[in-house]
């Protein structure tokens, strides 16, 4: 291997697609296999700066290295960010301008464009802390899960934090996902591989119940695990259309009671 074709021959590792399941195809755009959800655990940030990095270096064509800025720097970066993602979490990206952004952030146009030269890269700056954000929760949930009244407890979590706000703004990164995935290919990679490991980690939890003996041998925990994640997203998204979360409820429990079929006590 060269130093050349070491970034895509990584892509290929993480990326190759080899899952059969249409619905969530159209939702994230690619698949891992058992080895790759565990290859993403290994290697996933616990931070959004190191996610971006796995991210960025998992493309072919090599980035120069990102300038050095100070604290101050670092803390008005941030702070763009952090308004950016707000506000398109609740007004969409499509929707929030560049204007907004520096409304929310209470910055200058000069401010802005020293660090994101246009709103492409602010976007990705998002999704990228986002995917952090999202899957470092999610590991807190998932790494100790190790049984079904676990898997229950996650599920509620989910339900309630989405009833603050009846559903209306839904799932973080699927929201992104629904405006992006055919504009961004970056940001489509980005998203892509946050929801393979989330489901990853999901596939992971299952695997302990299994070798816990509560959940059958016959149960394969990597599609349990997609269709697990197919029904939360698809009830994201209809909690949202609604503005009840009363769907997101049924497409949870629907998935659960499909895993507890496999239960062995």
């Amino acid at each position: 291997m060269t130093a050349s074709n070491a970034p895509s021959v990584a892509l290929f590792l993480i990326c190759s697609p080899v899952l059969n399941v249409p619905y969530l195809s159209s939702l994230i755009g690619l698949y891992r296999p058992k080895s790759e959800y565990a290859a993403a655990q290994l290697t996933r940030s616990r931070g959004p700066d190191r996610y971006r990095w796995i991210v960025t270096r998992s493309r072919s064509a090599p980035e120069a290295p990102p300038r050095q800025l100070t604290a101050r720097g670092l803390a008005t970066r941030a702070r763009i960010v952090d308004a950016a993602a707000d506000l398109m979490y609740v007004k969409g990206v499509n929707a929030t301008t560049l204007d907004d952004v520096r409304a929310a952030s209470s910055t200058s146009k000069s401010q802005l464009y020293q660090h994101f030269a246009d709103k492409d890269q602010l976007v990705r700056a998002v999704v990228s802390r986002r995917a952090g954000q999202v899957l470092e929760r999610e590991q807190g949930y998932l790494e100790r899960l190790r049984s079904f009244r676990g898997l229950q407890r996650w599920r509620d979590a989910l339900v309630q934090r989405n009833a603050l706000q009846n559903g209306a703004y839904g799932c973080a990164l699927g929201s992104m996902a629904s405006e992006l995935s055919d504009q961004d290919d970056e940001a489509r990679r980005t998203l892509a591989e946050a929801f393979a490991e989330w489901t990853g980690l999901i596939a992971a939890g299952l695997r302990r119940m299994q070798d816990g003996g509560s959940l059958s041998k016959s149960a394969d925990p990597d599609k349990l695990a997609v269709g697990l994640m197919a029904a939360l997203q698809g009830g994201y998204l209809l909690a949202e259309t609604q503005h009840d979360i009363t769907p997101m409820e049924t497409a949870l429990d629907m998935a659960l009671d499909h895993i507890r079929s496999f239960l062995t006590k």
